[in-house]
């Protein structure tokens, strides 16, 4: 990587296997990813992460994605983060509903392991 601060990247996802799929595959691109398990989790770790970039499921316990990013968004210092929907809610105008919820794009899960890291590149670079 040429930048000298590894780019930090949450992943909101309740599923472990999930979330530690995309941990492992964005961690080998050199990404330092930290994973959160629920809203809740993912609130609380914002200020002390920082990150970079915000994998968002949308069907979470207590809480759901879209709230989640709603909140998010109403942050001073985290409401410009980017955040992806990374979701198995593939329906007609679930795309849109993340879209309105404040998420910057949508990724539909199951992840493709060998384009994922890109499609998080270019969000990072634009």
């Amino acid at each position: 990587m040429t930048d000298t601060k590894k780019r930090v990247i949450m992943v909101v996802e309740d599923n472990e296997d999930n979330r530690d799929l995309v941990v492992k595959v964005l961690s080998h691109r050199g990404y330092e990813v930290v994973g959160a398990s629920d809203g809740h989790e993912a609130l609380s770790l914002l200020a002390e992460v920082a990150p970079d970039l915000i994998l968002m499921d949308i069907n979470l316990p207590d809480m759901d994605g879209y709230e989640v990013t709603r909140r998010i968004r109403r942050d001073a210092t985290f409401g410009r983060v980017p955040i992806v929907a990374l979701t198995a809610h593939a329906m007609h105008g679930d795309r849109e509903k993340s879209l309105a919820a404040g998420c910057n794009a949508y990724v539909s899960k199951p992840i493709n392991v060998h384009t994922f890291p890109d499609v998080i590149a270019g969000l990072l670079s634009g």
